[in-house]
């Protein structure tokens, strides 16, 4: 038994034409301008950078400033001034890195709760308040 409703019995129109590629040359750089640079939608560029620090397990704070700083805070605890070793300024590094991680994603839930997608200063207080880390 032959159907004459299958898509094969259906007689299709011609196919359409295709264009050849287009081979002319790039624009040229006018002297004096750069090219144009590839410009983003706002908020994927941001996310790209989400993505890139998540799979990353580098440092991000620069060693050197940090170093620094944690040479300063030491200096206001006695009049001597305390020698750090490497490895235990890395370690003080990281541990501050996590707690500041930590911190930006409470304070992320707190934003999403509020209906906001700006994180705002008062966020980062009620985060620290929940968390009873309001004394540090």
């Amino acid at each position: 038994m032959r159907r004459d409703d299958s898509s094969s019995s259906r007689r299709k129109g011609p196919a359409p034409k295709r264009r050849p590629p287009h081979t002319s040359a790039p624009h040229p750089v006018r002297p004096g301008k750069s090219p144009k640079k590839r410009r983003f939608r706002p908020g994927t560029k941001a996310l790209m950078e989400i993505r890139k620090y998540q799979k990353s397990t580098d440092l991000l704070l620069r060693k050197a400033p940090f170093a620094r700083l944690v040479h300063e805070v030491c200096q206001t605890f006695g009049r001597g001034s305390f020698r750090w070793q490497v490895l235990a300024l890395l370690a003080l590094q990281e541990a501050a890195e996590a707690f500041l991680v930590m911190l930006f994603s409470d304070a992320n839930l707190c934003t999403i709760h509020a209906k906001r997608v700006t994180l705002f200063d008062r966020d980062m207080q009620l985060a620290r308040r929940i968390r009873g880390s309001d004394h540090l």
